[in-house]
């Protein structure tokens, strides 16, 4: 991946914010949907074996780590759910922010970075790059392990600090990332490569019109940056499709956000503060059963995989006509050209995942989404500028919204989607359907938003 040096001039800032600032209309983000979650429960069709797999994931994702469990030495939060629970249970980042809590609880001595707020999002540090000027593009934990006391384990004899993010957030070096929402992920995981390319190649001749472009994040064959696997296939869970399985996405974030090691990630990320023997979770050869037997890991692989996808609500500002013509409009608007609305599964061991209709709202991309919302961050094949299309199911109750979670609002978040190329970064690839939603009338922009959020 070469390099690109980025030399800022006023004109490309004051032409980019003026890309970025949202225009004045009166059509209006409705806010995050109220009433029923319509998430958070298993798919319908399990059998009785399968939901016992589910259930025993979802006791493993509501699980508070301590010491003795091996958390840390440094880590973003001590349980999954805590990143995962809105609207329900493996959703997205909650109104109140754990982070501020679990940074001085049971005795532990950190300092809450200026980035993390009460009511803000749950978020995640990458740094961009190394003191040596090199790549950097890792997770960062934000806290550690020192001076905590909790009934596994005493981490009081730890002298471990934490990293001097302020330094870091002064010289522009961090980028940040949200929690992705968890509901319907193995009706995805069960998308075959040849539906994913089979779209692409369907919409190219509209995509072309509009400049979109996109292209799948593979795990090459001749080495892959991420280090992931070599098989060549399509990668596509992460904001920048980094991983390919749900057990690789377990994995890893049980690593990287809780500092459990694991049998896909047996070593520590920082060997240091050590209190319980590595790698912290393993299979259970001598359990009495299946779920006894079966690592965290492979548990919260489970509850993802049967986890049943959002559904959608016909009760929005407008009634049924609103959303429907704004489905319409999403369509002739040019925005389903990325967020695909149906691909389907393939023949799967589990019937409920087997030749299903998938109503997710994405590509499974990677696009270069310009200088606005570039990172900066490099992950596999996947630039500092390109994402995959985040899946707009469940849409309508998510709090916060774009990678970072810099916004609460879906109009903001349009407008995000345009910029122009700058001296680093291409141009967004959203640009046309940007200018197609603005040249709207503001009773459709309204439809169109209150279609969004009753996904």
């Amino acid at each position: 991946m070469k390099t690109r040096t980025l030399v800022p001039t006023i004109g490309f800032v004051v032409v980019l914010a003026a890309c970025a600032a949202p225009p004045q209309f009166s059509a209006r983000d409705p806010g995050v949907r109220g009433g029923p979650a319509g998430a958070g429960n298993s798919l319908t069709t399990l059998t009785t074996a399968q939901k016992a797999f589910f259930a025993a994931g979802q006791d493993a994702f509501v699980e508070v780590e301590g010491i003795g469990d091996g958390l840390g030495p440094r880590f973003n939060l001590d349980s999954c759910v805590g990143c995962h629970t809105q609207p329900a249970l493996g959703g997205s980042s909650p109104a109140v922010n754990p982070q501020v809590g679990v940074a001085t609880a049971m005795g532990a001595r950190n300092v809450v970075p200026s980035f993390i707020k009460k009511d803000g999002p749950v978020r995640e540090a990458r740094f961009k790059y190394k003191a040596d000027g090199s790549r950097d593009g890792g997770v960062h934990a934000l806290f550690v392990i020192s001076g905590r006391r909790d009934e596994t384990g005493d981490a009081t004899g730890c002298s471990i600090h934490q990293e001097d993010f302020e330094a870091h957030v002064a010289r522009k070096n961090v980028s940040f990332r949200i929690p992705t929402p968890t509901f319907g992920l193995g009706l995805i995981e069960a998308i075959p490569d040849a539906a994913i390319l089979a779209n692409h190649t369907a919409s190219a001749a509209a995509r072309a019109k509009l400049g979109i472009r996109g292209r799948p994040q593979r795990l090459l064959p001749t080495g892959d940056p991420n280090r992931s696997g070599n098989d060549g296939t399509i990668t596509r869970f992460g904001w920048k499709a980094q991983n390919k399985s749900l057990l690789m996405f377990a994995g890893e974030a049980y690593n990287v956000e809780q500092g459990i090691s694991n049998e896909l990630f047996p070593q520590e990320r920082e060997e240091a503060c050590q209190f319980r023997t590595v790698p912290n979770d393993t299979t259970d050869v001598d359990a009495a059963t299946g779920t006894g037997a079966i690592s965290d890991v492979e548990k919260f692989a489970f509850f993802m995989r049967f986890l049943a996808p959002p559904e959608p609500s016909t009760t929005m500002p407008g009634g049924s006509a609103s959303i429907t013509h704004g489905k319409e409009l999403f369509v002739t608007v040019g925005c389903a050209l990325c967020h695909t609305p149906m691909l389907r599964t393939a023949n799967s061991p589990v019937t409920a995942l087997n030749n299903q209709p998938v109503n997710l709202y994405s590509d499974l991309l990677l696009h270069n989404m310009g200088p606005g919302l570039a990172d900066d961050i490099v992950q596999g094949l996947a630039d500092g500028d390109e994402f995959r299309t985040a899946p707009l199911w469940g849409l309508g109750q998510r709090i916060f919204l774009l990678h970072d979670g810099r916004t609460t609002d879906l109009l903001e978040a349009i407008f995000a989607h345009k910029s122009i190329r700058n001296l680093k970064y291409r141009s967004s690839e959203a640009n046309g359907v940007v200018g197609r939603f603005r040249s709207l009338g503001d009773a459709q922009k309204q439809d169109l938003l209150n279609f969004l959020r009753s996904l």
